[in-house]
């Protein structure tokens, strides 16, 4: 029978930290935006906060636990709310984040965390024309970094040069956006209620289908295997998730109905033990599956339940977990009171021995490919590294942008006026005035050429759109 099948999973438990091994007194942003609110990495814990006047997000040593003073240090540079947050997948000192200002601001945390407010960021990457609402970075390029905004623009970027290299104008806003293992592809769910497979090197769309019918908004995730797993809404606003084959999006291989909550429910994923946990906002469960082979290929375990709603949650990759407790997850739960309560989840086991079948080799912090050889062409599975011993992150250097030949710590200040013809003679000239440098003039040259064209695809829109509603009135007007 379906419920007696067999997994080491079956007793999977969550168990709340006691309160002072919690983070307290955290203002939690106020923005509707439909963001997790927290990310965590091994070094660190991140919320977005509320902020008088521009945007800013807490970036807490993992150690630093208890009541966060009212004056903490912030970092906070935009001009207007941050609305995700993104920390490097092979950098654990780096984070992106994203705000209403239309930038997406890169930074870098000194191992220590801050001791004052952080306002200037390592680059600034600046081509949407409006909101910057998703950040993700690519799992195995090294600086590789996806943006979308409210202007239904997907971005690819080369961090390191501050460059967006590939850019797509998508039908509607989009939700969520998953690489999958090796990052050749990326599925994305939009406000035209559709599921869509990309290749990232060309943006070109291999798949598309009808993905759930209600009009919230749909999350995806890639999934090891090469499917697609997704929670959204059905017509009548009940909550499902579905698991899709990504060569046919044409019908989901299963879909099924969790409940009737009108949360958004973020899916949160473990490629080593193939587990699903899902987590409503403003949920007090979080209920976790695991995908097999046979069918019905989702499998439910069982469910955390607390008695306060999530407003935001953080999931911990696994090279952050503790091996010697056989906790093979962690949620940074973030309440409307301003906690936010650390959650292990762990596999109840006799044997105080390391759990290989627990611990498969996992993506270590060493990027498998550089973001040159990424733009050219090239993918790469994630570099795997031993769980045996705790993982131990390996040493970083600082984030450095280079500017074609030129090695710079910050953005180089802006020069006002040039002209391009003569850009060659002052690479070439031998005393130039201080700080003036043509190459960053021509990548600030490359980007307002973006920013034009971008203005052009959108003038050309709103003149099509304008065009119809004139023909549409001639036509009622002829009537």
């Amino acid at each position: 029978m379906a419920f007696m099948r067999k997994s080491k999973f079956r007793h999977v438990f969550g168990q709340a930290l006691k309160r002072d091994q919690c983070y307290d007194a955290i203002r939690v942003t106020r923005t509707s935006w439909e963001s997790t609110y927290c990310a965590v990495n091994p070094k660190f814990l991140a919320v977005i906060t509320e902020a008088a006047g521009g945007g800013s997000f807490l970036v807490l040593p993992l150690a630093k636990t208890g009541r966060v003073s009212i004056d903490h240090p912030m970092v906070s540079g935009h001009k207007g709310a941050v609305l995700d947050i993104a920390w490097c997948p092979h950098n654990d000192n780096i984070i992106a984040s994203a705000a209403e200002d239309c930038a997406i601001k890169v930074w870098q945390i000194p191992d220590e965390g801050l001791k004052e407010n952080l306002t200037e960021s390592v680059v600034d990457l600046l081509s949407h024309q409006r909101r910057v609402t998703l950040l993700q970075w690519h799992p195995t390029a090294m600086n590789v970094l996806l943006s979308t905004g409210s202007d239904n623009v997907i971005i690819l970027w080369n961090v390191g040069t501050g460059e967006a290299i590939l850019q797509v104008d998508m039908p509607d806003q989009i939700y969520s956006v998953s690489f999958n293992l090796d990052g050749s592809r990326f599925v994305c769910t939009c406000k035209d209620k559709n599921l869509r497979i990309l290749d990232t090197h060309t943006l070109e769309v291999l798949q598309e289908g009808k993905g759930h019918l209600g009009a919230k908004p749909a999350q995806c995730v890639y999934l090891k295997n090469g499917q697609v797993f997704s929670t959204g809404f059905s017509k009548m606003s009940e909550r499902q998730y579905a698991l899709w084959n990504e060569n046919d999006l044409s019908s989901p291989v299963v879909i099924e109905e969790i409940d009737s909550s009108n949360g958004v429910m973020f899916i949160f994923y473990d490629p080593d033990t193939n587990m699903v946990y899902l987590a409503g906002k403003g949920d007090s469960l979080i209920r976790y599956y695991e995908i097999t082979d046979e069918a019905p290929y989702v499998h439910f375990l069982t469910l955390y339940q607390s008695n306060a709603p999530q407003r935001g949650i953080g999931f911990m990759p696994k090279r952050g977990l503790n091996v010697n407790n056989n906790e093979i997850a962690r949620f940074y739960k973030l309440h409307n009171t301003g906690l936010c309560e650390v959650i292990p989840f762990t596999v109840p086991r006799k044997s105080e021995l390391f759990q290989d079948d627990l611990y498969p080799d996992t993506a270590a912090d060493e990027p498998a490919i550089s973001a040159d050889e990424f733009f050219a062409g090239k993918n790469a599975k994630p570099i795997l590294a031993s769980m045996k011993d705790g993982f131990a992150s390996s040493n970083k250097e600082q984030l450095k942008v280079v500017r074609k030949s030129n090695i710079l710590d910050k953005m180089p200040p802006k020069t006002s006026q040039t002209s391009s013809s003569n850009n060659a003679e002052a690479a070439a000239a031998p005393a130039l005035p201080t700080g003036f440098d043509p190459k960053a003039l021509l990548d600030d040259v490359r980007k307002l050429k973006l920013i034009v064209k971008a203005h052009e695809r959108r003038i050309k829109t709103l003149e099509e759109k304008m065009a119809e509603f004139e023909s549409e009135e001639e036509t009622v007007d002829d009537a």
